[in-house]
């Protein structure tokens, strides 16, 4: 009973969202509201028991003196909502900002541009044409798209050449990149689809 009750209200809902193809409605609109409401409150009560309660709350109920530096940051950020006080909030968020900037540029570093890098160091003289080809084509593409976005030099003669064939090589990746989005959007609609005509309405 219970699984039927929560496949009714799954399969109501979806159907609420499919009537968005349509047009704009309420029923619609409920079910976005509802679906905004749901993630929030979820998303709140996780942050809560994920990262507040271990990280901070249970550490000030230890005793750790040391919480108390983030949690008098985070009251000061609140200050942005008194027009006398919005200066305050400039320390935290300067703090979090700079903590945030400096460990992404590590991730950064380690984790896209050097490996990228290594990743297009590639030889064309690896025993298979495929292969050669396939390697010779990537390297060009990646010389000739970072000389599209050389902007120090005006794009006139060799410079405007390859610059151009970054463009296609941009449009191509571009195109790419939209094939995968549509195909993930469309697996995630049979698997809708799947819900509702298999485990919903039993008609497959």
């Amino acid at each position: 009973m219970p699984e039927l009750v929560g496949n009714t209200l799954a399969g109501l809902l979806t159907l609420a969202i499919f009537s968005f193809l349509y047009k704009d409605n309420v029923v619609y609109k409920f079910a976005e509201h509802l679906f905004v409401g749901l993630a929030a409150g979820y998303y709140v009560a996780f942050q809560y028991r994920t990262v507040f309660q271990p990280n901070l709350w249970d550490r000030l109920v230890a005793g750790d003196i040391v919480s108390f530096i983030p949690l008098a940051l985070a009251i000061l950020l609140f200050t942005r909502m008194l027009p006398s006080g919005q200066w305050l909030s400039r320390w935290p968020m300067g703090a979090m900002i700079g903590a945030y900037a400096g460990l992404q540029l590590i991730g950064f570093l380690q984790g896209d541009l050097i490996a990228q890098v290594q990743a297009n160091i590639l030889s064309v003289n690896t025993g298979s044409w495929v292969t050669n080809v396939n390697n010779f084509l990537l390297i060009v593409g990646v010389l000739t798209t970072l000389v599209y976005f050389f902007f120090s030099t005006e794009h006139k003669g060799a410079v405007g050449a390859l610059s151009k064939a970054g463009i296609y090589f941009l449009m191509i990746s571009f195109g790419a990149s939209y094939g995968f989005t549509v195909m993930a959007r469309m697996s995630l609609l049979i698997g809708r689809l799947e819900f509702l005509f298999g485990d919903w309405l039993h008609l497959l």
